[in-house]
This record gives structure tokens, C-alpha cells and sequence, in this order.
């Protein structure tokens, strides 16, 4: 009985220890589950921070706008960096990019490419990323350099003339230009198309020639009245032209392909008297852009914008590359703001000093620093031209197209302008701001531009560093910041989004808007 009761007496204790834990387990729980609870809400207000998406281009072609290694945000910090941006600090709205569909381009592209190749290679260059989303153009006015043969829309006999414009017509751009910018249209319904003449018809001219000469005084509201009739008939085969401009490049009379001076006096004199007034009267609105020529000579545009009665109808200033600094569109821009800047044409070739290529080039003087100065659009010279620079009627012998259409086989190869335009294009979408950012062309060797979409808020950094050897950046926006080290001779674009969580919450509302679509499906 002892050993019976001392075994009671042991379980009694064991039971009387299980209770008094199991008691105290409850009684603790509370406690743990609200340090549980703490700590998870610590992690959930623990910041986000966004990741930055790169893309990278080198001389050579080596990488071309290859994408790279994610790079990791962290804490801004107190110390210094090289690149500040600042989203709040805007400047122009950017319009876009694109190239000029010559009647050579459109040539190639109509006759050297099947209709698959041709609609495949359309979509690429005007489709949404990952095409490269060119949404502006440049269009010739009769015949440049880049076409077949000489013409204008208004050719008649020698020694007759045609004030009233009876023999206007296009049809010199029915078999190949006009098909192919309506192909172009279908794939990007937005496009903004600057046309501009190298020549008035020849019986405008004192010089009765489509080389050389000048617009005589009498013609000065027929050649509006052109320019008009221009805009209105290719309207009514689909194609809206968002601005012209006079002339293109009115301070050079070339001598092998259509040209004409046209002094400032003269342009303004047109735009106030003619043309200015007849297309303010019209519902559908097609701007007025002055020069059409080099960063040379500013004082040329200055002197339209000063004219009280032409200024009002001047829409903005269209630039060249060929000559002088891109400030001078920042010159133009501080004395005129209301006016916008665009740069109108520009181009590369194999000249004998591009040993590297042209895509550094391009990349920071065209694109970098033409924008830092106002440029809202960029419009490179030929889209598309053969393996022998062509063809053309005079003019450039060595230029290059953004992209080379073999002329017997079809092949396409895409040119360092054609990254260098990519790496804008693609990811700094129609209506982005461009921000402000540190400029360290000059200490680091690295030029830059930044902007910000309004589409998603992304921020877009364009990098090009020009030196032979590689140099580490280091970029700050907002509270955060990354370092990123560019090769030697290379082009980067860098993007992210400073509201990650944002941007779940949009895609999640999207989501929610597309019943049986999962969250991460496209």
C-alpha cells in the first residue's frame, strides 16, 4: 500500500506540473503573439526599395543595349554622390523620336523588302517596347538629296506658271512614300510628321532651277498657298502633318541637289502675311517651326521670333547638327521660352575621323546634350539606306540611315544610330518631363539626362561615358541611391521606379479589373 501510494502521490505531482505549465503557456501566450505581431509589422513598414533596370551599349558592338545585372537601391546617407536627380525640378515635356522617311528610305523599304520583312521591320522600329517606339518623322517636300530624281509637287513647262496651283500634285509619292508612311500610321497611329521643302517649284524662282535661287517676292503667298496644299492632300490620303517648316537649311544653296535661300526677313514676311493667318484659320492645327538649319547662326531664328507680327504664329525653332554648339537652342530658349526646340535632322556617315562608329556621338551630343538644351524631339536624317550610302541625287555620299537595307539581298543591319536613338526612345515615353540632374559631362567624363514618365512615374538615366577606361557613378534621387560602374566607350539607360509599392497597388487594381488573370501573368 506504501509503494501504491507514493506511485498516486508522483502522478498526482506530475499532473499538478503539466497543469501549472500548460497554465502558464496560456498565460504567456498574449505577450508572444503581440512581440509576433510587433515584429512583422516592423517588416512590413520596412521601406521597399526599388531595383534598377540597365541597359547597355559599347563601341564596337560588342553589347548593343543589352540588358544587364539588376542593381540594388539603398539609403541615400549623407554622402556625397555624382549624380543628383530631382523629379520635382521639370523642364520640357519630350514629344519623341524618330527619323526622316526620305523618298529613298521609303524606296528601299517598299522595294527591297517583302511585305513580311516590311511589316516585321515597321513594327520593330514604330511598335511599342520592345520596338523602338519611334513616334516622329521628317518629310521632304518634293525631291532632297535622298530621292531618285528631281521634282517638286507643282512642275509645269518652262517659262509658265501656276498661281493658282491647278497642277499641283503628288503624284511622285503615290508608289512608295505614301503607302509606306500609311503602313508606318497603322502601326503607330500617333505619329508626328515635320515636312519641309528643299525647293519651291522652279517657276517660283528667280532662278527658274530647282538648284540654287531664291523665291521671287510675287510668289511669296503662292508658295503658302504650296505649303497648304501640301498639308491638305496629304491629309486626305490619311497622313496629319503635325508642323512644317519654310525651308530646310535656308542659309546653303547647294549645287547638286534642290535647294533655296531664304533670308529671316523673307521667312517672317510669309509667315505673318500668308502663312501664319491661313493655317490659324483652320480647325485641324499644323504648326510653324522657324530655320531648319544649323546651331550656327541663332541670330536667324531670333530674328523671326522678334518680329511682332510673325512671332505669334511660330510654333518653335527646328535645328541641324552640322555646325555650332547645341547651346545655341539654349540661347533661343531663354530669350523666347513660350517656344519649343526641336532638332530636325541630323546625321552620321563613314567619314574618315569615325573610326569608332557613331553611336558615343550621337548617343551625348545629339541626344544627351541636344535635350539638356530643349530639344523636345529628336528626328535623325535617313531612316534607311543602302549599303552604298544611297540611293541619292547628290548631296551626302557617305551618310548613314539608322538602319542598312542591303540593296540586292533585303538584309536589315541596324546601325550605332539606331541604338543610340533606342536607348531614348524605348524607355522615355511621349510626355515624360525632363528632370534635372547633375551634370558631369565636364569632371567624371560621363554626360547624362534624366526624365520622368507620367505614365508610371518610372525615372529614366541616360549614361554616356566617353572616356577609354571604365568610371563608377554614383546616382541619388529622392532618398535613395546606387552606384553603377560604365564600361569604357559605352551608353547606358538606367530606369526605375521610385513608388515600387505603387506600382503593385496599380497592377493589383488592374488585376482586379481582369477577372481569372492571376497576379504575374501577362
Amino acid at each position: 500500500m506504501d509503494e501504491l501510494e507514493r506511485s498516486s502521490e508522483r502522478v498526482a505531482a506530475v499532473f499538478i506540473a503539466l497543469m501549472s505549465l500548460l497554465t502558464l503557456a496560456a498565460l504567456s501566450a498574449p505577450r508572444y503573439e503581440q512581440e509576433r505581431l510587433a515584429a512583422a509589422q516592423a517588416a512590413d513598414v520596412a521601406p521597399i526599395m526599388p531595383v534598377v533596370e540597365v541597359w547597355l551599349s559599347t563601341t564596337g558592338g560588342k553589347l548593343r543595349l543589352a540588358p544587364q545585372p539588376h542593381l540594388a537601391m539603398a539609403a541615400r546617407g549623407d554622402a556625397p554622390v555624382d549624380i543628383a536627380i530631382d523629379v520635382d525640378a521639370r523642364y520640357q515635356t519630350v514629344t519623341g523620336f524618330g527619323a526622316a522617311m526620305t523618298d529613298a528610305s521609303a524606296w528601299l523599304i517598299r522595294n527591297r523588302l517583302d511585305e513580311s520583312h516590311r511589316q516585321a521591320l515597321l513594327r520593330e522600329l514604330y511598335g511599342p517596347p520592345p520596338g523602338l517606339n519611334f513616334n516622329m518623322m521628317r518629310l521632304t517636300i518634293g525631291a532632297s538629296d535622298f530621292s531618285l530624281n528631281l521634282y517638286t509637287l507643282d512642275d509645269i513647262p518652262f517659262g509658265e506658271s501656276d498661281q493658282e496651283l491647278r497642277y499641283f500634285n503628288v503624284a511622285a509619292n503615290l508608289r512608295d512614300l505614301i503607302p509606306t508612311v500609311r503602313d508606318v500610321l497603322a502601326v503607330n497611329p500617333g505619329l508626328l510628321i515635320v515636312a519641309s521643302p528643299w525647293s519651291a517649284p522652279a517657276w517660283m524662282k528667280d532662278s527658274q532651277n530647282l538648284i540654287g535661287g531664291e523665291l521671287l517676292p510675287e510668289y511669296e503667298s503662292a508658295f503658302a498657298d504650296y505649303l497648304i496644299k501640301y498639308v491638305d492632300t496629304y491629309r486626305s490620303h490619311g497622313i496629319p502633318i503635325f508642323a512644317l517648316t519654310l525651308q530646310n537649311e535656308p542659309a546653303f544653296s547647294p549645287i547638286s541637289y534642290p535647294g533655296m535661300l531664304m533670308g529671316a526677313a523673307t521667312r517672317a514676311r510669309i509667315i505673318a502675311n500668308y502663312l501664319g493667318p491661313k493655317l490659324a484659320k483652320r480647325k485641324q492645327r499644323t504648326r510653324i517651326l522657324d530655320w531648319d538649319h544649323n546651331w550656327s547662326h541663332p541670330e536667324q531664328p531670333l530674328a523671326v521670333l522678334g518680329d511682332p507680327a510673325a512671332a505669334p504664329y511660330v510654333d518653335g525653332v527646328a535645328w541641324h547638327c552640322y555646325e555650332g554648339s547645341q547651346h545655341a537652342q539654349g540661347r533661343v530658349h531663354r530669350e523666347h521660352p513660350d517656344k519649343d526646340a526641336y532638332i530636325t535632322e541630323c546625321s552620321g556617315g563613314d567619314w574618315s575621323l569615325n573610326m569608332n562608329g557613331e553611336l558615343l556621338w550621337a548617343a551625348r551630343n545629339l541626344l544627351v546634350t541636344g535635350m539638356r538644351q530643349w530639344a523636345r524631339g529628336v528626328i535623325y536624317w535617313n531612316l534607311a539606306l543602302d549599303e552604298n550610302h544611297g540611293p541619292h541625287f547628290g548631296g551626302c555620299t557617305l551618310c548613314n540611315g539608322v538602319i542598312t537595307i542591303d540593296s540586292v539581298s533585303g538584309e536589315v543591319t541596324r546601325t550605332d544610330e539606331y541604338y543610340a536613338l533606342a536607348h531614348f526612345s524605348r524607355f522615355v515615353l511621349p510626355g515624360a518631363f525632363r528632370v534635372r540632374s547633375t551634370d558631369t559631362d565636364a569632371d567624371k567624363g560621363i554626360a547624362n539626362v534624366a526624365f520622368q514618365n507620367v505614365s508610371d512615374d518610372s525615372v529614366v538615366l541616360v549614361m554616356v561615358n566617353i572616356r577609354k577606361e571604365a568610371r563608377t557613378v554614383s546616382v541619388a534621387q529622392g532618398q535613395t541611391r546606387f552606384e553603377y560602374t560604365m564600361p569604357a566607350e559605352s551608353v547606358a539607360t538606367l530606369t526605375w521606379n521610385p513608388n515600387p509599392v505603387g506600382v503593385w497597388m496599380r497592377r493589383a487594381l488592374g488585376w482586379l479589373g481582369r477577372p481569372g488573370v492571376p497576379p504575374g501573368t501577362d
